[in-house]
């Protein structure tokens, strides 16, 4: 968000999602009020009136600008925070506090001034729903967000992102104890094949940081909780990944920014100079736009094929780290990241 990436993940109201908190991105199923979207590729939001119907925009075109944009969010991330390869600007509360700032603006001015934001008239938002239902997702969220780029500051991005095959795990186990799934002896197993798989490759992780290793375990503990909470707390709203950015970012930007002045007081201000407005805006833009793509994506395909385009984007990634921050990725770690990506296939086809 990048969810790391700060902005929000397609949200629908199941389990079987693949989350990327630094990124922002998953890859969702069709929420159920729109599974019977159009199949022959997804229109452009703010309607479905003859005319806009006429507008179809090519699935392939929106998958891959998902995929780039999803990898560019937490490449950039990488580059602000990093001190070897990158700006050496490490702050990340400041960074997400800026990000969730920039997207409680830009909803607005999207509502204001186009149709994507016309999902909200189908959200009646009270006061009591508000505390009750958004403000507990909101600081989850918040707290996912700050994890998530903590970890950033020390370990590489290939890393994490095998680090993230964990996601549906511990969604599951979650959604185990509170009853909102049954185990079964196919789930059982495909756990297993995951951790196996997320045991491995961190074994064979060469840069292994401990600190940054528990921030990434404590990302994926807070977004898996949301994740679940989401199917708690906002079952039966029809809020799409902008609706519900409409909704969490100030929340987020709040509880952010009364971190900062704790965390990292006064000096993200003073280093400023280190990035520049120019880096600050377009890193904040980037994620912003991933959530606008997101919008197109629903419907654009199937499940299982956004779940495999996911896949890709994550072995993309890992590449993109080896080449442009020079990570080191070991045989070891390939073979365990490919039998967790194997896991996490079988999850979908499962689902």
């Amino acid at each position: 968000m990048s969810k790391d990436h700060t902005s929000l993940p397609m949200q629908s109201h199941g389990i079987d999602e693949k989350h990327d908190p630094i990124a922002g991105h998953a890859s969702p199923s069709r929420p159920s009020h729109l599974a019977s979207s159009n199949s022959h590729g997804p229109s452009l939001p703010g309607g479905t009136n003859a005319k806009q119907q006429d507008k179809k925009v090519h699935p392939a075109v929106i998958i891959i600008l998902w995929i780039f944009l999803s990898g560019t969010v937490i490449v950039y991330n990488k580059y602000v925070l990093d001190d070897k390869t990158g700006l050496n600007f490490q702050y990340p509360v400041f960074l997400t506090t800026f990000h969730m700032a920039f997207s409680t603006v830009g909803t607005r001015l999207l509502a204001r001034y186009t149709h994507l934001m016309d999902g909200l008239a189908n959200v009646e938002m009270t006061p009591e729903r508000w505390y009750k239902n958004i403000l507990p997702i909101g600081a989850l969220f918040s707290a996912s967000l700050v994890t998530s780029n903590m970890a950033y500051l020390t370990l590489s991005v290939s890393f994490i992102q095998m680090l993230k095959a964990f996601m549906p795990v511990a969604v599951l186990l979650i959604s185990f104890v509170m009853g909102l799934k049954q185990p079964s002896g196919t789930l059982l197993a495909i756990v297993f094949s995951i951790s196996l798989g997320v045991a491995t490759a961190s074994y064979g992780e060469v840069d292994f940081v401990m600190s940054g290793f528990l921030y990434q375990v404590m990302a994926i503990a807070f977004e898996s909780s949301r994740l679940v909470m989401i199917q708690v707390l906002l079952q039966g709203l029809k809020m799409d990944p902008l609706v519900s950015l409409h909704y969490f970012a100030p929340v987020c930007a709040a509880i952010n920014f009364v971190l900062l002045i704790f965390w990292e007081g006064f000096e993200p201000f003073l280093d400023l100079h280190r990035i520049g407005p120019f880096v600050l805006l377009t890193n904040a833009a980037a994620a912003f736009c991933l959530n606008i793509t997101a919008v197109f994506l629903i419907g654009a395909a199937s499940s299982l094929v956004l779940t495999l385009c996911g896949v890709i984007k994550d072995i993309l990634l890992i590449m993109g780290s080896v080449v442009l921050f020079n990570s080191v990725v070991t045989w070891l770690q390939i073979g365990g990241y490919s039998v967790a990506l194997f896991g996490l296939v079988l999850f979908k086809l499962k689902g």
